[in-house]
């Protein structure tokens, strides 16, 4: 796997599993040429780009969802390959345990839990199974107690295991996916705000923190309307970005915001509001390409 630059900590729950929401193509990267600094903030009134309207489908669609993996796991794994990670297991001391898989998996936050479960519930002999009593022990702490020495290897190991890897992807969905989607459409707002709420519940979780996406919503909130509300479109997303931001800067394994600023903020000031290829955008300095 492809060492990342940093393995950004996603989730803020801690000791209770992660909520779900209540309303609820691989390709390579191409390097292209560095540029210096970020892209200034965008302004309200688009002086240079034809502001798209939102598409009758969303990121639901099979192309966007492809899209959206490969967004995120630029900003995860360094990669456009997010098939990869499916064995993806490492401790990043964030003090949320392991991390691992396509979603970052973690086992001090709930939804690694949930993952084995599921898992068993589907193919009770896996090779993880065992491993349950100890993971409903380290829940809520960093702890690697029970775990170790053979956890990782045995992840690796399932991650050969299609049923392994269907369930990663039926997590994903349950959890972050699918809540980050249907309250996009509620919102009124496209494919890019419904990526940016993605992105945004993948990296803070929903807990009742100041920091989760429901916070980051309410805070975006307060400042404009969605479309949904009578808003417009880029005004609100201008807000949650804003508000994105703020809260990756309230934790230190957060602090860079290049995934908003270098990527979302970009398509943003494109009016690319349908997520459509072409996309060039630069994580942690590196530039990738959709075509």
């Amino acid at each position: 796997m492809h060492t990342p630059h940093t393995r950004t900590a996603r989730r803020n729950t801690r000791s209770v599993r992660i909520a779900v929401i209540a309303v609820g193509l691989t390709l390579t990267a191409i390097p292209v040429t560095a540029y210096a600094g970020a892209p200034t903030h965008p302004a309200v009134h688009q002086q240079t780009a034809v502001v798209q309207h939102a598409a009758a489908t969303g990121l639901d669609d099979p192309a966007k969802k492809e899209i959206a993996m490969q967004l995120v796991s630029s900003a995860e794994n360094s990669s456009l390959n997010w098939k990869s990670q499916y064995k993806y297991i490492e401790d990043i001391d964030d003090d949320r345990g392991y991390t691992a898989g396509i979603i970052g998996f973690c086992s001090g936050t709930g939804d690694m839990l949930d993952l084995v479960e599921l898992y068993t519930e589907r193919k009770p002999d896996n090779v993880l199974a065992k491993y349950l009593p100890a993971l409903r022990k380290v829940n809520g702490t960093p702890s690697h107690s029970g775990l170790d020495p053979n956890f990782t290897k045995d992840w690796v190991k399932a991650a050969s295991d299609s049923a392994f890897k269907k369930a990663q992807d039926d997590e994903r969905d349950r959890v972050y996916f699918n809540p980050a989607v249907k309250q996009g459409k509620a919102d009124g707002i496209g494919t890019l705000g419904q990526f940016a709420y993605y992105d945004a519940i993948v990296m803070h979780g929903d807990g009742g923190d100041s920091t989760s996406f429901s916070s980051i919503r309410k805070r975006a909130l307060a400042k404009a309307k969605p479309p949904a509300q009578g808003g417009n479109e880029v005004t609100y997303l201008n807000a949650f970005l804003d508000a994105r931001v703020w809260a990756m800067q309230q934790e230190e394994a957060h602090s860079d915001t290049s995934r908003v600023d270098t990527a979302q903020r970009v398509f943003l000031k494109k009016g690319n509001l349908n997520l459509d290829p072409p996309l060039d955008w630069k994580v942690y300095g590196d530039s990738y390409h959709i075509g």
